[in-house]
């Protein structure tokens, strides 16, 4: 690794369990153990059910793609047990007991390398009052962030270089899903201004099953949005499975999306674009 090229794999909603498509797995592990990127992303939804059999098998991808980059991964709303603590009512700390169990005991974690620091930040708190909407199909759906999230972020970040690339991973979607035509996260445009003004350059997300990359102008600089689609049979409208490969420079952050292929069996190049720092 070189401080002035950060190579990342980003990959999202794996959904271990019934969803999942081993074909593509195998494609995506041996992606990894092949080019031995920098740093692999994993931005939630690693099960389908919260089931510890689901989890065991997302901590052997962790386990072996930790043997040639580093990791970061934080939680999808169908990593969390709900069901234990619906509104608060309950044992919270058993929403996330198998999560932190087979995966990693760190909701938020951060990851420093040359070039770049990586903070990951749990937006998937299970049902709560201050997710809930008038559409029941959202329940345990919509992610969230609170106030001490933030300072949470910020303090992580002031420990990195000033010219460190800050990159935010968490799982739902800030921007509009251009088929579900929905956020993952509520208050996003406050949420936004306040990646802005942390001087966050990169969110790495998940949650929506499709492929985009946004860029987001603010006042002060831009920040760009990479959401993966998800890696399972449930992608949204037919389109195919992908996964994000980002190249993080001083100057610039280049994202290629990979798009499944039935004929090669494997990733292949789909849209590309790159943003000025």
């Amino acid at each position: 690794m070189s401080a002035e090229n950060v190579r990342v794999f980003h990959v999202s909603d794996l959904h271990f369990g019934r969803p999942a498509v081993p074909a593509q797995i195998e494609a995506i592990e041996a992606a990894i153990q092949d080019e031995k990127f920098d740093v692999v992303a994993v931005s939630g939804d690693l099960s389908q059910r919260s089931r510890s059999g689901e989890f065991q098998r997302a901590s052997v991808f962790l386990r072996d793609a930790g043997k040639v980059s580093q990791t970061i991964v934080v939680p999808g709303n169908h990593d969390v047990a709900w069901w234990h603590a619906p509104l608060g009512l309950g044992d919270r700390s058993k929403i996330y007991a198998t999560y932190r169990e087979f995966v990693s005991p760190e909701l938020e974690p951060a990851l420093y390398v040359p070039g770049a620091a990586f903070v990951g930040l749990n937006t998937s708190h299970g049902i709560t009052r201050r997710t809930l909407t008038w559409n029941l199909r959202d329940l345990s759906i919509i992610g969230d962030l609170k106030k001490k999230q933030f300072e949470y972020a910020a303090t992580a970040f002031s420990r990195a270089k000033k010219t460190d690339a800050r990159v935010i991973v968490m799982h739902h979607n800030p921007v509009k899903g251009e088929l579900s035509q929905r956020h993952g996260l509520k208050r996003t445009k406050t949420i936004l201004g306040t990646f802005a003004e942390m001087g966050v350059d990169l969110i790495l997300c998940g949650h929506d099953h499709q492929e985009s990359v946004h860029f987001i102008e603010h006042t002060r600089k831009g920040t760009v949005i990479a959401t993966a689609g998800t890696v399972s049979s449930r992608s949204r409208g037919g389109r195919p499975s992908s996964v994000n490969v980002i190249d993080i420079r001083p100057d610039e952050i280049e994202v290629h999306t990979r798009v499944w292929s039935r004929d090669a069996r494997n990733f292949v190049a789909g849209p590309h674009r790159c943003f000025k720092r």
